[in-house]
């Protein structure tokens, strides 16, 4: 069985070498050396996480995003490429659970920055793995404030919020998880429903 996790952190790596250091990223203002210095940062000082989901510790992720930095590109992305054995990175199963989603919506944040993107063809079982970390998609959403509705045909459907429904997004799996995680101009979704514009402008993602 592939695991997406480990998938997705390799071809990241492999894209952020051939882009270089200096290459834009849907991440706002992070530059790919941005991105790797915060993903390294997350998984070799795990409390530094606690940074990004708690504003008043946000100095604490940004001090240890800040160390790997300054530190040569190849080796970030040496580090990248390999968790360390002590982290719940190096278990696989844990792994799996921490990081498909997120090195896959980074995967996508390099790949989309770029003019020439394209969605990528994935496999069903991909499709399938993604249908699956769409159980998070209530606190994803959780900031637009309505009921939605995610609809993925041939995977399920799932509503979030009470009735009525206010926004259905409609699309593969791996289109409505970008999506959720606030790229919702590039996500490749139908979105309708009276509350549709409101969603795509909202606030989305962890």
């Amino acid at each position: 069985m592939t695991r997406l996790a480990a998938t997705e952190r390799t071809e990241l790596v492999h894209l952020m070498k051939r882009v270089g250091p200096n290459a834009p990223t849907l991440c706002g203002r992070w530059t790919t050396r941005d991105l790797a210095a915060h993903l390294v940062a997350r998984e070799r000082r795990p409390l530094s996480s606690v940074g990004i989901l708690v504003p008043g510790l946000a100095d604490l992720a940004e001090r240890s995003r800040g160390r790997y930095l300054r530190m040569d590109y190849d080796r970030l992305l040496g580090l990248l490429e390999a968790p360390p054995s002590w982290s719940p990175s190096g278990v696989p199963a844990i792994d799996e659970a921490l990081n498909a989603s997120e090195f896959f919506v980074h995967h996508e944040d390099v790949r989309r920055a770029r003019p020439d993107w394209s969605p990528r063809p994935l496999e069903r079982s991909t499709e399938a793995a993604l249908w699956s970390r769409l159980s998070m998609a209530r606190m994803l959403i959780r900031k637009a404030n309505m009921t939605v509705k995610l609809v993925c045909p041939g995977f399920g459907q799932r509503t979030h919020g009470r009735i009525p429904i206010a926004a259905t997004v409609t699309g593969r799996p791996s289109e409505v998880l970008l999506f959720c995680f606030g790229r919702q101009d590039q996500a490749d979704v139908e979105v309708t429903g009276a509350g549709a514009d409101r969603l795509r402008q909202a606030e989305l993602g962890v």
